[in-house]
């Protein structure tokens, strides 16, 4: 039809997570997509949802695979022109592999990368599992304002305490990024299956502050990202719930953490923003 837009010439690629080369089980987890002889930087998307790929590998390290993405989309960047499958060789682990490319006609690189992913990589309505809850919502919260605010790539993600208390230390600090001298970090901390993550982050602060004092030479503001008390049902209405929300809130306080809920995730955001100078 004369009305149509023409549509644009591409290429695209799928990402597979491939725990084991020998069973070559896999999980379609991205897709990278660019025009034919255009000179744009390719398109890279990874899934913001690791169910499937936790039910394929439960002990899969999806904050690796979301630095990957990251790392794809800077070297894209640095090199628009360069050789695709050289950069792409480089960033990618031995457990992703990608697909040869295939030929796409898009009406837009957005359009054609929103199609590709509903295709091939986010499931179905019929596949999917239940909504997100817990620790995995906050977080999945915390990167949506982050990378609104562009700025999700530029964090330090799954921060190893172990580098700033002793080796051993479990605790991984979910992002961070730091202005000038003070070194801010995030953790997502869920209170709808009790106090214990906050309890743990209390008892982990102390030791935290005092590492990046003195490891980095800085102050540490730590900031402990949680549900608003609605959300969990903690009113006045439900006397229990809403003393165990306190006790948690309470307990990260007195240790010096300051406490947000998602609702404040939008400015944490746009101060982000802001200090990082994006």
């Amino acid at each position: 039809m004369s009305g149509e837009k023409p549509r644009r010439a591409c290429e695209f690629q799928l990402l597979r997570y491939v725990p084991d080369a020998v069973r070559n089980e896999y999980v379609h987890i991205g897709v990278i997509l660019h025009e034919q002889g255009g000179r744009e930087a390719a398109e890279v998307r990874f899934t913001r949802d690791w169910r499937r790929v936790r039910c394929l590998d439960p002990e899969a390290d999806t904050a690796l695979l979301e630095g990957m993405e990251s790392e794809l989309r800077r070297r894209f960047a640095a090199e628009p022109d360069g050789n695709l499958m050289r950069l792409l060789s480089e960033a990618l682990s031995l457990n992703v592999q990608m697909t040869d490319p295939k030929a796409y006609l898009a009406e837009s690189i957005p359009a054609g990368m929103e199609e590709l992913m509903r295709l091939y990589v986010d499931p179905s309505p019929r596949e999917r599992v239940p909504r997100l809850s817990g620790r995995a919502a906050i977080q999945a919260r915390m990167r949506t304002e982050f990378e609104r605010a562009g700025v999700w790539d530029l964090l330090r993600k799954r921060i190893a305490a172990s580098l700033y208390t002793r080796p051993g230390d479990p605790l991984r600090i979910d992002a961070g990024y730091r202005p000038n001298g003070i070194v801010r970090m995030f953790h997502a901390v869920s209170l709808e299956p009790g106090v214990e993550m906050a309890k743990v982050l209390a008892f982990s602060a102390a030791g935290l502050r005092a590492g990046v004092e003195r490891v980095e030479k800085a102050e540490l503001e730590l900031t402990a990202v949680i549900e608003p008390a609605a959300r969990l049902g903690a009113t006045d209405e439900e006397p229990e719930r809403l003393a165990l929300y306190r006790f948690g809130v309470e307990t990260m306080e007195e240790s010096q953490i300051r406490v947000l809920t998602t609702s404040d995730l939008e400015r944490v955001a746009e101060t982000a923003r802001r200090e990082l100078r994006i």
